[in-house]
């Protein structure tokens, strides 16, 4: 073996500078803050009330990446511990001129029903899928299942789905005199409007009906308060989007093949509609395969694909069957009247999940004053 023999007549090497030193610390710390924020992981805040009311406006997360397992990059060009933007100065932060296959390291666990999950939502486009705008939602319906929605009751496989957290929905509360003791009997029941600026809702006449009232959004337990209450004429569920809904409204308003319209399906009654498995084979008619041309053209990266003739296209002949490559997800936020979720875009793609949210860390009431804005009740909570 050879040892290279030193001079010992030689001069010490120079001591780094300060600022050398500075540097290689901070090099140091991004590469491990950047490593321990895909491997591990993530802190999220909730910025709107779609999960209320079992996440709160406010709320600070730890998304944990070890249960389902960490997925590498698509998008390796970007600048570390920036998603989409670069903080304060606004420019875009990633180049897309390479593009990665990716592949996810093992968990711990797959993704369950009722999980709460953060994913990238599949429809923006015009992203790299690793760098859309993460959701977060409760996954309702895993691959394999089939959901329906019935009067605002979740089906899976025909049966009664078991939900997790503390779902809430949209009430149009009739009072005789809105006043000071409904006001302050909304804010003791922690009923939020994020829309006026004490957080308080704020009574009006509905325009359908002519009455009276407050709408608001809350548990079931709660409605069920409010029934008791002599100043509360009646309350009656309230669901003001009527527009039919359905997975792929958005890419086909006119496209031959059954429609939303024709569907009939809403917020509180969708389906019933299958979520693909890995590994399924589906047959693909007229009646069908407007559900599945997002999975096949977009997700799934297949070439050649177009849709004609109320049919999925590839090299401009009709495909009439297609095996699915991954697993797909039904997820669905828990403030049911007020989530832009899955009943909207369709199906959320295994490889667009980003992991588990598991801890309550801080959680901020934007409406408190300096004594109240620490939700103190609400720290270090698990979630369910």
């Amino acid at each position: 073996m050879l040892f290279r023999k030193t001079d010992p007549t030689a001069p010490p090497k120079p001591p780094k500078s300060k600022s050398r030193e500075w540097v290689d610390s901070l090099l140091f710390a991004v590469i491990a803050a950047t490593l321990i924020r895909w491997a591990t992981f993530e802190a999220y805040v909730i910025p709107s009330p779609s999960m209320e009311h079992s996440l709160l406006v406010g709320d600070y997360l730890f998304v944990s990446k070890l249960h389902y397992g960490p997925i590498t990059p698509q998008t390796p060009l970007q600048v570390p511990l920036t998603h989409q933007t670069v903080p304060v100065f606004g420019f875009k932060s990633y180049s897309d001129l390479i593009q990665l296959p990716t592949y996810r390291f093992p968990g711990f666990s797959s993704i369950k029903r009722n999980d709460v999950v953060v994913f990238h939502v599949p429809h923006e486009q015009q992203y790299p899928a690793d760098l859309r705008t993460n959701y977060i939602k409760r996954c309702i319906a895993i691959a394999g299942d089939t959901i329906e929605i019935r009067n605002g009751q979740v089906f899976l496989n025909g049966k009664p789905g078991a939900i997790g957290g503390q779902p809430q929905t949209d009430y149009f509360m009739e009072v005789e005199t809105p006043n000071d003791e409904v006001r302050q009997a909304l804010h003791d029941q922690g009923v939020v409007d994020y829309t006026k600026p004490d957080g308080i809702p704020v009574a009006g006449t509905l325009e359908e009906t002519g009455k009276l009232g407050y709408i608001i959004s809350c548990q079931a337990s709660v409605a069920e308060y409010f029934r008791k209450q002599s100043y509360v004429k009646s309350l009656t569920v309230y669901s003001p989007l009527r527009q039919p809904l359905f997975p792929d409204v958005a890419d086909y308003p006119v496209s031959g093949a059954m429609s939303a319209v024709q569907r009939k399906w809403q917020l509180d009654n969708f389906g019933p509609l299958p979520v693909p498995k890995k590994g399924q084979t589906i047959a693909l008619t007229p009646a069908n395969a407007a559900i599945y041309y997002k999975i096949v053209s977009q997700y799934e990266h297949n070439q050649g694909i177009s849709w004609q003739d109320g049919m999925i296209q590839q090299n401009g002949r009709p495909l009439t069957s297609y095996t699915i490559k991954q697993n797909y997800y039904w997820m669905m936020g828990d403030n049911r009247h007020n989530s832009e979720d899955s009943r909207f875009w369709g199906f959320v793609p295994e490889d667009h999940v980003v992991g588990k949210a598991v801890l309550i860390w801080l959680s901020l009431d934007p409406f408190g004053d300096l004594a109240h804005k620490v939700r103190w009740n609400r720290l270090f909570h698990t979630i369910d």
